[in-house]
């Protein structure tokens, strides 16, 4: 090939990926949108989100979200973890802790919400050091149905959801 037409390729190329980059961010509700932000890194969540069983204020025993524990992956490699805090860890042991600032509904009622959280603690100085918002998209489960008949019992409901990393500016 010539240059010319390697040139006119690589534009092709970048021009389609940049369309598909717009419209997975039109579809991101603004409610957990981050705008101006740049990504730090993108990773998939396969886990559980855990339940126990607690006396409600009528005394009757509900559900109750507890914690998540999930795998963060990428390229089919584990590349961290997330669990209670919420925090997200990277295999090269930097880690952030979130405060949920933004959510919207989960595309159907078993599906937990997708969330905006803002970076409120940081540890080490790897992929997350610089990352100050996270995006919980793209969720699917996690939703525990009904009721439970014994206070201190555990449920857990399998969930995925994509988490992506962002930092203020370019």
């Amino acid at each position: 090939m010539t240059a010319r037409i390697i040139h006119t390729l690589a534009l092709a190329i970048a021009a389609a990926a940049a369309s598909y980059a717009t419209g997975v961010m039109a579809q991101v509700p603004a409610a957990v949108a981050a705008p101006g932000e740049t990504t730090v890194a993108t990773f998939q969540g396969e886990g559980a989100q855990i339940y126990q069983c607690k006396a409600g204020n009528d005394s009757k025993p509900a559900w109750v979200f507890r914690e998540p524990i999930a795998t963060l992956i990428l390229d089919d490699k584990t590349v961290g973890r997330h669990y209670a805090g919420p925090t997200w860890e990277d295999v090269n042991g930097s880690a952030v802790i979130g405060k949920a600032i933004g959510n919207a509904p989960g595309a159907t009622a078993n599906d937990i919400p997708w969330l905006k959280l803002d970076v409120v603690n940081h540890r080490g100085g790897g992929t997350l050091a610089d990352v100050s918002t996270v995006q919980r998209l793209d969720t699917h489960g996690g939703v525990l149905q009904g009721t439970c008949d014994h206070a201190g019992d555990f449920a857990s409901v399998p969930y995925s959801a994509t988490y992506v990393f962002l930092r203020k500016g370019g």
